[in-house]
């Protein structure tokens, strides 16, 4: 498990890029955290940096937009869905589990 940040340190509707053999992205989505691969699968933008909409985000660069659930793609261009990973929240702290495999794949 990765920590990531305690959970004050990431105020609803905000997110966090991770630094790990790929980055990861996390969310906090009124209060509940969820944590997708940080790159868009259409042309490599940060997640972290996009717009959230309830349980999507949408890429700051052509507006591509994940749900932060499944990873699936629920807006073009992108057509390839993100990886999710697990996300534990303990005595205050967010941690991630990476995952292996796109939830969201077909």
């Amino acid at each position: 498990m990765i920590p990531v940040c305690p959970t004050t340190a990431l105020p609803p509707g905000e997110a966090i890029r991770v630094e790990a053999t790929v980055p990861i992205a996390v969310f906090n989505v009124d209060g509940d955290f969820y944590a997708i691969d940080d790159t868009c699968t259409h042309q490599d933008a940060s997640l972290a940096d996009g717009w959230l909409d309830g349980c999507a985000v949408e890429c700051p660069l052509h507006a591509s937009c994940f749900d932060l659930r499944t990873g699936k793609v629920s807006g073009p261009p992108a057509k390839t869905p993100v990886r999710t990973h697990r996300v534990v929240v303990q005595d205050g702290t967010v941690y991630v589990q990476p995952g292996t495999a796109a939830d969201g794949a077909a």
